[in-house]
């Protein structure tokens, strides 16, 4: 089997305000191979049964960590899916080739989506093994095709949910995002969408600030205020969602978020083709986000450099904040 060639990174904490291990979900777009043969795959990979949904989503259950969910990635075409078309109608005749077609052009650009349940850390190295094992059967990833955009997503469970440790974690992402940008090395297709937009720099401003360590409702407020929106590289509306869905709701209500105890880290694009190319990669660099995190002093003095950073314009022009962040924020141990 085509295997990752490198080791998953653990986070400075493995575990839950529980004191249960910390899970992952991760979110896999691929294309190259039909919904049903990358669900079977799934289902054999991990020994699960196969349950029918509707015409574009398949529910794979006998996982322990719960189920794993195989579908096309377009939501009117999931929705069409569900509907019953068995009585031999006029109606139904032609809505059903209305859906034949749109689907039909969807194949062109919609990914399919595999989604897993929440992972203990422990397990996630049997989705790079599952990601090889696509590979091998010719699943097809965000570079093979102009029209593709393709990406991973990580689900990380957080330690703990205090405004000071989702506050660390932000800082720390923010501060590093140059940096992970560069490791991500996101496929043009994906850069011409908004899906990954980065934060507005008055945001980063104000949360970087030395003294910026807010009570719960005033970080949440604070968020929906400059980012009402899902298309973020660290997209934190599921957290907040999970502890305050009303005062989330009352800005963004689309019904599109659901609500979840973890961040929601959308930047890493799916090469799901390339070889030996895995979780491995996104996880370990967000790994280093984790540390930043649990680092006061260390990220204390990172926030203050970026800050100075984004505030001198001669800076921006002689230096590369992702290069500094690369040689003197990163724990040198991990290069």
């Amino acid at each position: 089997m085509d295997a990752p060639d490198s080791s998953l990174k653990t986070p400075p904490q493995i575990t839950n305000a529980e004191g249960k291990t910390r899970r992952v979900g991760v979110e896999i777009e691929l294309s190259g191979l039909e919904l049903d043969t990358i669900t079977r795959l799934v289902a054999d990979f991990f020994s699960l049964h196969i349950k029918r949904g509707g015409r574009y989503d398949r529910r794979l259950s006998g996982d322990k960590a719960g189920d794993w969910v195989v579908e096309l990635d377009y939501a009117k075409l999931k929705r069409l899916g569900q509907s019953d078309r068995s009585e031999n109608t006029v109606t139904n005749r032609l809505d059903q080739s209305a859906e034949d077609l749109l689907a039909w052009a969807a194949k062109a650009f919609v990914p399919v989506e595999i989604v897993g349940p929440p992972l203990p850390l422990d397990r996630l190295q049997e989705v790079d093994q599952l990601i090889a094992h696509l590979r091998q059967q010719g699943a097809e990833g965000t570079e093979d095709s102009p029209v593709y955009a393709f990406g991973m997503q990580l689900n990380p469970e957080l330690p703990d949910l205090t405004a000071k440790t989702i506050c660390a974690h932000l800082k720390a992402f923010l501060c590093l995002y140059d940096w992970l940008l560069k490791r991500a090395d996101i496929d043009l297709s994906r850069r011409l969408t908004n899906y990954v937009d980065p934060f507005p720099k008055a945001y980063i401003e104000r949360v970087l600030a030395a003294d910026y360590w807010p009570d719960l409702n005033t970080l949440i407020d604070d968020y929906l205020i400059d980012n009402p929106t899902r298309n973020r590289a660290l997209d934190i509306l599921p957290l907040f969602t999970h502890l305050d869905a009303e005062r989330v709701n009352k800005v963004i209500d689309d019904g599109l978020t659901q609500a979840r105890p973890t961040f929601h880290y959308r930047l890493p694009d799916s090469k799901v083709s390339r070889p030996h190319w895995g979780i491995h990669e996104a996880w370990n660099d967000w790994v280093e986000v984790e540390k930043l995190a649990a680092d006061p002093a260390r990220l204390e003095t990172c926030c203050k450099a970026y800050l100075g950073y984004l505030n001198d314009p001669l800076a921006r022009i002689v230096n590369n904040w992702a290069e500094k962040v690369h040689n003197l924020w990163i724990n040198p141990s991990s290069q």
